[in-house]
């Protein structure tokens, strides 16, 4: 057994590391609203589309009776 008693007493010492940072990371939904615009152009084209007219005109001839003599 030792005899404590002839050993000088030594204070006691109180020492600290600095501190060791530890993250926890906890995630959480978060909405975000991504907007997307639509824009709609009604495009109007000229399209030939043929239509028939007739025009008609009408005129009177005379013979000239070479057979007839009145």
């Amino acid at each position: 057994m030792y005899d404590y008693d002839c050993y000088p007493q030594c204070p006691t010492q109180t020492m600290y590391d600095p501190p060791i940072r530890i993250y926890r990371d906890f995630y959480h939904p978060q909405i975000v609203q991504v907007i997307h615009p639509v824009e709609i152009v009604n495009r109007h084209h000229c399209v030939p589309c043929p239509q028939h007219i007739y025009s008609y005109s009408e005129r009177d001839e005379w013979s000239t009776g070479k057979g007839y003599k009145g």
